[in-house]
């Protein structure tokens, strides 16, 4: 049976006891009274007119049949009510039970619409805030987190294509380059290989982090200390052969000793997918330049570019993911995709930040802040990240 039927037939039945015992206890009330008050107890012998003279017997007998015959009528009426009232119940009970489980039946289309495609839809159920609005806002929050569960797992699958390619075109680049040069030599063969090793370690280290992703946990940053001078002349290095092919120069400029915390694949991860955006977007004949630089408490490492350049009203939006602007305000479009969203999440995990400074036409540069290993006993000095102030630190040479 449905629950429909179901709460009908027990509403039903409820009813009808509850009515069963109303009733039972009017004739057992009834019965009592006319027993304990006897009408021929106070009657007087009477003569009717033919002389016959009634006794108090005859009165007696009487009032024992008539209250038989009304208590069984009493009990027939009773009875047959009881009966109608199921009847009559059970038809009541089903539009009520109906009325009360509509917005189950609304659950249910819901549910029904639903694919693992489309998790947008949502009950949105109306009226009091009863068990079933409970329920139903339940299920929305469910669904809620079903969307997000789905969304994350599109995004884990769109970031390890992204993540995986730019090493391995890294690596077909410099084989592509070094392969095709008939005069090349054992020196270009050793440093194409050794930036090839670079990439694959950087691969490896990709996928061990995405299995940890696909299993709910967060990839740990090593937390050791190293010089950004170091990252800045190893992507560089790793980017050159990638440029040449477009007809770009790639500078690199930074000091040794600006010593930070933190993850040295994860910060190399940070810089390629910069240069990977520069070298992709920078018009052919131009450079790019890889620099880092310290600013007070903060070391910074920025990419230069001198692409199409970014308008100040769609800079705040290039950090999000799959942004999408124009490169010169009109038809040509210009992508972020998640590279740069990964820039930040890398910066901000290492307690930094990343900026952007950019005039359309001029180019663009990004800047990865990050605070600077303190000495022993050093205190934090509080310096306000100041993105305007790039290139003016130790590195500007």
């Amino acid at each position: 049976m449905s629950i429909r039927l179901r709460l009908a037939l027990i509403y039903s039945l409820v009813l009808c006891i509850l009515a069963a015992l109303a009733v039972g206890a009017i004739y057992l009330a009834l019965a009592h009274a006319v027993d304990s008050s006897p009408i021929y107890s106070r009657a007087v012998p009477v003569a009717t007119p033919d002389g016959i003279v009634v006794q108090r017997e005859t009165f007696k007998t009487v009032e024992r049949v008539v209250n038989e015959a009304t208590l069984q009528k009493l009990r027939n009426y009773s009875l047959s009510a009881v009966l109608i009232l199921f009847v009559a119940s059970v038809g009541v009970g089903w539009a009520v039970a109906g009325y009360v489980l509509r917005p189950i039946g609304r659950i249910t289309g819901v549910a029904r619409e639903i694919s693992a495609t489309d998790l947008s839809r949502r009950i949105d159920l109306a009226g009091p805030d009863d068990e079933l609005h409970q329920l139903a806002d339940t299920f929305d929050q469910m669904l809620g987190r079903l969307d997000a569960a789905f969304d994350g797992q599109r995004q884990f699958i769109q970031e390890a294509s992204h993540e995986l390619r730019n090493p391995l075109a890294v690596i077909r680049t410099n084989l592509e380059v070094t392969l095709s040069d008939p005069d090349a030599t054992a020196d270009d063969f050793r440093h194409t290989a050794e930036v090839v090793e670079r990439s694959s370690e950087r691969m490896t280290r990709l996928v061990d982090d995405l299995l940890l992703y696909a299993r709910n946990e967060t990839p740990a940053l090593e937390r050791r200390p190293l010089d950004a001078a170091s990252l800045v002349h190893e992507a560089a290095e790793e980017f050159r052969a990638s440029a040449e092919a477009r007809h770009l120069r790639i500078d690199s400029a930074a000091t040794s000793g600006l010593l930070v915390t933190g993850d040295r694949h994860a910060l190399r991860q940070a810089l390629a997918n910069l240069l990977a955006n520069a070298v992709r977007l920078a018009p052919a004949g131009s450079a790019v330049t890889v620099r880092a630089g310290r600013e007070g408490a903060w070391v910074w490492l920025a990419v230069d570019d001198q692409g199409p350049g970014i308008d100040a009203e769609e800079q705040a939006f290039v950090f999000q993911r799959f942004w999408r602007g124009t490169t010169d305000g009109t038809t040509s479009e210009r992508r972020s995709g998640l590279g740069l969203t990964i820039v930040r999440q890398i910066a901000e995990a290492h307690g930094g930040e990343v900026k952007l400074v950019s005039a359309v036409g001029v180019g663009s540069t990004f800047a990865i802040w990050l605070p600077a290993q303190l000495s022993p006993g050093a205190g934090p000095p509080g310096v306000s990240l100041d993105p305007e102030r790039v290139g003016e630190g130790e590195s500007e040479a």
